[in-house]
Order: structure tokens, then C-alpha cells, then sequence
């Protein structure tokens, strides 16, 4: 039994979930999300929330339970309240500024780093070592945070790179004489 799975996803005010032709979709303040439904859950609309349950007693069906709700809960969350990604960067002369919708990154390459920014995704610069991605989407705010890390990860020595907000780096000891 899946403990996350069992719990209704609560619809706020101002929020409007559907479910139409195998699809469903959440419309708020931040826009509409919308999610394939799965053949092995049964997504149900009741008062103040929405309910999901796998639609038969196969191991299939439980396995996908839990992510399911998690999925809708992430729609719910998006149009209401949307996910921020922040990026730190550390390094002598690695910079960011972010310029309409591309960012420009300065990474100690011989080369500017152009990376285009995808629709319904904002890219702030407050400083020019901090990047806040943020979105109503939790998938591609991810994702382009995880496209952005990958063009310098944080190495172990210095610490030097591109790192979310939080993230631990393990450091090493130089090499001894």
C-alpha cells in the first residue's frame, strides 16, 4: 500500500483540475499544466481534491500509485505557487547575466556559453554568481538547472563550478610533497 498514494491532493482556491479524453489538466494563477493519465490508476475529482487509486490489483498498478499523486500534486503546486532552481557558481572570473531569454554564462572556456531559455521558464541573475530558475513546470526548471550544472560540475579540490543552492561538494586534499 502506498502510504503517499492513499491521501487526496488538496485543490486550493482559484484552481481548477479537469479530466477529458486521457488527460489531465490543472488550470491557476500560473497557467494551465496538463498530464497523460495512466491506464493503471484511476484519477478521481472530489470535493476539494483529487483522488488517486490504482485501477486494479496488480503489482504494475501499486508501483505507479504513489509517483501518480506526486505528479498531480506537482501540477496542483505548479499553477499555484511554481518551483525555483537556484545556481551558485564559484570560480575566479565565472559569471553569469541573464539577457531577455538567454543566459550568457562565462565559465573559463575560451567561448561565451549561450543557453537559450525555454518557453514559461524565468531566469534571474541578482548577482553575477547566483541563477534563479523558476517556473510553473517542475520538470523543466530541473532540467534546464541540471543542462546549466552540467557545463562546469563543482570539482573537489577548490570547489570551483556550478552548484544548486545547498548542495554539499565533498572536498579533497591536494596532492603532498
Amino acid at each position: 500500500m502506498s502510504r503517499i498514494g492513499k491521501k487526496p491532493v488538496p485543490v486550493p482556491a482559484g484552481v481548477t483540475p479537469s479530466i477529458d479524453k486521457g488527460i489531465i489538466s490543472v488550470k491557476g494563477p500560473k497557467g494551465t499544466l496538463t498530464m497523460p493519465m495512466r491506464d493503471e490508476i484511476s484519477y478521481t475529482i472530489e470535493d476539494g481534491g483529487i483522488s488517486v487509486q490504482p485501477a486494479n490489483d496488480t503489482k504494475r498498478a501499486r508501483a505507479f500509485w504513489g509517483m501518480q499523486r506526486t505528479m498531480v500534486q506537482n501540477l496542483v503546486t505548479g499553477v499555484t505557487d511554481g518551483f525555483t532552481k537556484k545556481l551558485l557558481i564559484t570560480g575566479v572570473g565565472y559569471r553569469a547575466a541573464a539577457q531577455g531569454k538567454t543566459l550568457k554564462l562565462q565559465l573559463g572556456y575560451s567561448h561565451d556559453v549561450n543557453i537559450a531559455v525555454p518557453e514559461g521558464i524565468e531566469v534571474k541573475t541578482p548577482d553575477a554568481t547566483t541563477v534563479e530558475i523558476s517556473g510553473s513546470d517542475k520538470q523543466k526548471v530541473g532540467q534546464l538547472a541540471a543542462e546549466i550544472r552540467q557545463w562546469r560540475k563543482p570539482e573537489p579540490y577548490k570547489g570551483k563550478g556550478i552548484k544548486y543552492d545547498g548542495e554539499f561538494i565533498f572536498r579533497k586534499e591536494g596532492k603532498k610533497k
